[in-house]
């Protein structure tokens, strides 16, 4: 007996199926890096939801990887970077294109204010993206992000330690990154789709003179952006934040 042939039903492209990218309702942001982007649902950064990077140590690459994010920012709105373990180094910033008028530097003395301070900022609904590092949370201050992400149509990308990995959690998106030659390696823990069989090697462009620090010379995608030119084997968030007294404050850096 013959096989029944399959009818396509006019609510196909409403079911998705595990062994495919999801195709979602809003495309995504690109990331800037095409080898990325082709392994995402949507092309790139999900625009309206929680995405995890997870860490093995600050200064693997992470802010190399964001960096398109933060100079596509338009006139008349923020890129908030919140409880980052140290300045960036806004020389480098600028010379990577990233406009420093629309940055926003956000100090929390603890999680539980630099989550505070995350969902006020998605609630001014005036980020294009808002940076979050953050080392605790339980699943019902993630879920909390993810809700205010999705009403404010504004991606969060929250930073945490590799170990976080293990812990459940509502992000449609998680990648783990590791250092590599010249840029950063990412692995796809989490996606709406398969999983993905390899890990990436992204390389990140190196903006300094000369030959890079790590004896790679051709030009590469990397931490280095956002390096000062005084320390180059060192990242961009080299500088400790000063001792506060007083509550967590929102601030611009100009310099």
């Amino acid at each position: 007996m013959a096989a029944p042939a399959s009818v396509a039903s006019p609510l196909d492209h409403l079911v998705w199926r595990g062994d495919q990218l999801a195709t979602p309702v809003l495309p995504g942001r690109p990331t800037g890096h095409a080898a990325l982007d082709a392994a995402l649902p949507g092309g790139g950064w999900p625009p309206a939801a929680l995405t995890e990077l997870l860490l093995p140590r600050n200064g693997v690459g992470e802010l190399g990887l964001l960096l398109p994010q933060l100079a596509a920012v338009p006139s008349g709105r923020w890129a908030a970077c919140i409880a980052p373990p140290g300045l960036p180094y806004a020389p480098a910033l600028a010379a990577a294109g990233v406009p420093l008028d629309r940055l926003l530097i956000v100090q929390a003395e603890s999680s539980a204010h630099a989550r505070w301070a995350a969902r006020q900022a998605l609630d001014s609904r005036s980020c294009e993206v808002v940076l979050l590092w953050l080392a605790e949370a339980d699943m019902g201050a993630l879920r909390r992000l993810q809700l205010a992400a999705e009403e404010s149509g504004t991606p969060l990308i929250l930073l945490r330690p590799e170990s976080a990995a293990h812990q459940p959690s509502p992000a449609v998106l998680r990648l783990a990154l590791t250092p590599c030659r010249g840029g950063v390696g990412i692995r796809i823990l989490k996606r709406r789709g398969p999983q993905l069989a390899a890990a990436l090697a992204l390389q990140l462009p190196w903006p300094g003179e000369g030959s890079r620090p790590d004896g790679d010379t051709a030009p590469s995608p990397a931490t280095a952006a956002l390096q000062p030119p005084s320390s180059p084997g060192k990242h961009a968030l080299v500088r400790p934040l000063p001792a506060r007294s007083t509550p967590s404050g929102l601030h611009t850096r100009a310099q």
